[in-house]
């Protein structure tokens, strides 16, 4: 049984050889008769495109369309193409001359158009982006064309029509987005001491998101406007329960807001207790700042000493060595100095936010990253907090 098998075997190999070579022809027929069929302008766009000469590549790709209505999907693929390196204007050309086609089917001609939409948006024409978009809800590209107009109007900073917007699109805009918009709303209201509208607006991003830091913070802003200084307390004290990461972004409110009632040591205590419970270098300056007035340097630095053992970081050793400078015996302060000065060369990079979603490190906090526009994507904390915690 088993040499019959080996038998049947053998002669399989050759006839599945022959059939895979016998396919491999056909094929190659194929490839040949549909690149005889390419009209030569193709090969010659082609060329341009090779040879970096993209403006004759579009000519020469406008050309075989005028004969050939198959090379549709290559004028997409181009647009893309150029839309990706930063090349818009050849991008909207490409697009614009699909669009311009008398001979066009209606859904082609808007999908070209939804593209140059996106054209028009990369390229910083909001308003020309926006118009296209309007034209196509209600169309099979509704969907992406809302999810745009989101993403302009919070360019454009146009919070209520994004707020609109978002409502019709519950899968899309999470309740966090617009609870900020609604943020950004009372911060503008709070600008102009328009008291009501902003806690108007207040109310309701805490109605969309009950763990609002922002919502928060700004009631604290309003109340302190206002005079309430002991309510625009216990706003900002709210956020330890929402989120302790943010404390150290009220740190100094809380502070300043307990000296203006007198009360600056029960500030202190409050502060220092949030150190403890949620270590922040940014709360540790507060706090530093806030002991070196009232207590001396060696309080100063006994406080940063302990921080520091409890949660080692070059930046607190920076912060370590501006405290012990001024106690330093005479001959060794200029050593002090020199290692104070070469940490300070490591901390610079370190000292910096960073975005969870896409890596986007700045100086300074935002609620909403510049660079790939997430919301409350910054955490508290700087770049060397952050990798610790990795």
């Amino acid at each position: 049984m088993s040499d019959l098998f080996d038998y049947w075997q053998l002669l399989l190999i050759p006839l599945f050889f022959a059939l895979g070579w016998a396919a491999a022809r056909v094929d190659m027929r194929q490839v040949v008769h549909e690149s005889r069929a390419l009209p030569r302008s193709y090969f010659q766009g082609l060329n341009f495109l090779l040879n970096e000469q993209p403006d004759k590549a579009i000519d020469s790709f406008l050309e075989v369309a005028k004969v050939d209505s198959q090379t549709v999907e290559l004028h997409f693929a181009l647009g893309n193409l150029f839309r990706r390196r930063g090349e818009t204007e050849r991008a909207i050309r490409m697009h614009q001359n699909l669009i311009d086609r008398p001979d066009l089917d209606d859904d082609v001609r808007l999908h070209a158009l939804s593209e140059l939409g996106q054209d028009f948006l990369k390229s910083g024409l909001l308003d020309r982006a926006e118009e296209i978009f309007n034209k196509l809800v209600g169309t099979a590209f509704e969907d992406e064309a809302k999810r745009n107009l989101l993403e302009i109007y919070q360019v454009e900073k146009e919070w209520q029509k994004a707020i609109d917007l978002a409502r019709e699109m519950p899968d899309v805009a999470t309740q966090q987005q617009v609870a900020e918009f609604y943020c950004e709303l009372a911060a503008g209201e709070i600008m102009r001491s328009r008291p009501e509208s902003a806690r108007g607006y207040l109310a309701s991003a805490m109605e969309q998101n009950r763990k609002c830091v922002r919502a928060s913070l700004l009631q604290g802003d309003l109340l302190l406007q206002e005079g309430n200084l002991s309510g625009a307390i216990d706003a900002w004290q709210r956020i330890e329960q929402q989120d302790p990461t943010y404390l150290a972004l009220v740190a100094q409110r809380l502070l300043e807001t307990y000296r203006k009632m007198s009360r600056r040591d029960e500030g202190t205590a409050l502060l220092r207790g949030y150190l403890e419970r949620y270590p922040s270098l940014d709360l540790l300056d507060v706090v530093y700042q806030q002991i070196l007035e009232a207590e001396g340097n060696e309080a100063a630095y006994r406080l940063v000493r302990d921080e520091l053992a409890r949660n080692p970081t070059l930046l607190g050793l920076e912060k370590l060595m501006s405290a012990r400078l001024p106690l330093a015996a005479p001959e060794i302060r200029p050593d002090v100095e020199l290692a104070k000065t070469i940490i300070q060369g490591y901390t610079k990079r370190l000292s910096r936010y960073r975005c969870d979603n896409c890596g986007f490190k700045a100086r300074q906090f935002y609620w909403r990253c510049p660079a790939c526009g997430g919301w409350e994507s910054y955490p508290p904390r700087r770049s060397e907090e952050f990798d610790q915690t990795l």
